[in-house]
């Protein structure tokens, strides 16, 4: 069975999606032939849909994607120059929050949207560990805090660069510092195997943090909360990755208490041009 199918009358012969295939995997097409996959296409293939959704005419499928399973292109939903600049340069890190919960339904739709997260060679490996209830969230935060202990007693430098007794000292007055009494943590993670998965799960990340943006709310990373739960041992056992898997993102997520009513400034961008 071809992984390739082309619909003859729909086809233009016009090479699209052969100039499109990243790896080069579709033979171009001339005015007696209609496009064919490579022998190589089956093994090499990535799935990323490319030349599905380059295709004017929806004249090419594949054996897992047709033209009619992927949503059209809307250009009046697409925001302008000056609307994208906005919005990215209006975001902001949110630490403090109001003691109302994010419903599940706008949580999983947040996820839903950073899965189309470009990922090396569409891998799309990233997988996602919500932490809903608020209590929970602290009773791992406490985790953390031992993690944070540790590491003031066995790596002291690294810990003094990082200022983790000032974390341990506010716990320990009754303020969580490490996840700001975020009412949600989300999490990335992904086989710790795979040379790609960092990059990935930061990525998804970011389309998570920009998509929670969109719609009101606020995050903010958690990288201490990352950190324990990709290294201590205890707290990673109690997330209950699957096996190989492990933490390479976390995202703390709410309601913002409070609005913003400036953008702060930022350093000049230093580039180099050759």
């Amino acid at each position: 069975m071809n992984l390739m199918v082309i619909d003859e009358t729909k086809c233009r012969h016009d090479g699209i999606c052969a100039s499109e295939c990243p790896l080069s995997l579709i033979n171009q097409p001339d005015k007696n032939n209609l496009p064919s996959e490579r022998e190589t296409a089956e093994e090499l293939c990535i799935r990323c849909g490319h030349c599905v959704a380059v295709c004017p005419h929806g004249a090419l499928s594949l054996r897992s994607m047709s033209p009619k399973d992927c949503l059209p292109h809307e250009d009046d939903l697409r925001p302008s120059t000056e609307q994208a600049k906005y919005f990215l340069q209006s975001r902001r890190s949110i630490r403090v929050y109001r003691d109302k919960p994010v419903n599940r339904k706008t949580i999983a739709k947040i996820i839903d949207i950073a899965r189309y997260a470009p990922s090396g060679h569409n891998n799309q490996l990233v997988e996602w560990l919500v932490i809903y209830d608020k209590k929970d969230v602290q009773n791992y935060v406490s985790m953390v805090i031992d993690w944070l202990r540790f590491m003031i007693k066995e790596y002291p430098e690294m810990a003094a660069d990082f200022h983790m007794d000032l974390l341990v000292k506010a716990w320990e007055d009754g303020n969580d510092r490490v996840c700001r009494n975020a009412p949600h943590i989300i999490i990335a993670h992904g086989p710790e195997q795979n040379m790609m998965i960092q990059n990935t799960c930061t990525i998804a990340m970011t389309y998570l943090e920009l998509a929670a943006s969109s719609m009101h709310l606020g995050a903010c990373w958690a990288g201490y909360f990352n950190r324990a739960a990709a290294n201590w041992p205890p707290l990673k056992q109690a997330l209950g990755f699957p096996e190989g898997n492990s933490a390479f993102g976390a995202m703390m997520l709410g309601h913002p208490k409070y609005k913003y009513h400036r953008i702060p400034l930022r350093n000049e961008a230093k580039i180099i041009w050759k």
